[in-house]
């Protein structure tokens, strides 16, 4: 496992690291999620992603009986959590339970530390922007969050570069802390936020990004490729939103075209994918996700083939990408 500085600060990340998201509380138990993390720890992943509103904090609850059972050193991992939608499965959610507000943000931090069952979070993130709450107000709760030292760092999750900045000239007025990274999707189908929009950002606030959903949710694994069998992850009612913008037909051609490359180069579709992700020196991480150890196992393994990827082999994929329009965004 090679490791990698988040943007501009010293902690050192994992390239892979392990997110809960739509497994963990829902499609899989406490015994499978912890041989999941297991086999990530084992293999050099030290980021575990997580959020409140991942089943409804079920999630959280389960990686939170993991970390207390497993008994790692508490500063050999690193672990999130994510506050903007709140839980809805709450019996009587009230709006000071959702947004970037100092209240939401204190409350969840707390909820999340207590779910997970540890002293702090090592990365907390605004799960989204939050047009009714000034940027002002925000910084100075996350900034606040580290004074107390129940976070380390603050990030950003789907963002644009125009809020990102926002947030920074904030800090820097009150000479508070400013995000450290920020989550936004990335893979070869969602590429201009990562590689347009951001581009200048890295070069001057060192905008670390903890990328999500670098197979998009399962298009990219080649799985998909003659149709969307039942029971598989576009079929669960939590992607029915993202299902809709991505099963495209010029998306699956260009994957059967992806397959083939992959193929030829010895490696499965998925580790073509995550090698892919990899290969942006921007990326400080890829999250993988899985319901199988077989496919953890698979996953891990894209760190092996991103040496496999020649100039002459990233060439052959933007070809392959380029036949078809890119969506710009899920």
């Amino acid at each position: 496992m090679e490791y990698r500085r988040l943007g501009k600060t010293g902690l050192q990340i994992s390239e892979m690291s392990f997110g809960s998201w739509i497994t963990f509380g829902t499609q899989i138990g406490k015994e499978l999620a912890q041989d999941l993390m297991v086999k990530a720890y084992d293999n050099g992943v030290n980021f575990f992603d997580n959020a409140e509103v991942y089943a409804d904090g079920k999630s959280e609850i389960l990686m939170g009986q993991v970390l207390k059972d497993v008994n790692w050193s508490r500063d050999s991992y690193l672990v999130s959590s994510k506050a903007f939608f709140g839980i809805k499965g709450l019996k009587d959610s009230r709006p000071t339970q959702m947004g970037n507000t100092r209240k939401h943000l204190t409350e969840a931090c707390h909820q999340a530390l207590e779910r997970l069952q540890v002293d702090y979070l090592d990365l907390y993130y605004c799960h989204r922007p939050d047009k009714n709450t000034p940027m002002e107000e925000t910084v100075w709760a996350m900034h606040n969050l580290i004074q107390q030292g129940k976070i380390l760092y603050w990030g950003t999750s789907e963002w644009s570069a125009q809020e990102i900045m926002e947030a920074h000239m904030v800090a820097k007025q009150y000479n508070l802390i400013g995000p450290s990274m920020e989550q936004p999707q990335y893979n070869m189908i969602v590429r201009d936020k990562v590689e347009v929009e951001f581009s200048q950002i890295y070069k001057t606030v060192g905008l670390g990004t903890t990328i999500w959903s670098p197979l998009a949710s399962g298009i990219l694994t080649g799985k998909y490729n003659e149709g969307v069998p039942e029971g598989t992850r576009l079929n669960l009612s939590e992607l029915g939103w993202l299902a809709k913008k991505t099963l495209q037909e010029e998306y699956f051609a260009k994957v059967r075209k992806l397959t083939g490359l992959a193929q030829d180069l010895g490696m499965s579709m998925p580790q073509l994918a995550i090698a892919w992700v990899l290969k942006n020196d921007n990326v400080s991480t890829a999250i993988l996700g899985a319901s199988k150890i077989s496919q953890l196992d698979e996953n891990l393994k894209a760190g092996e083939a991103k040496a496999l990827l020649s100039h002459e082999v990233m060439t052959k994929i933007e070809d392959i990408l380029n036949n078809a329009p890119l969506h710009p965004d899920f």
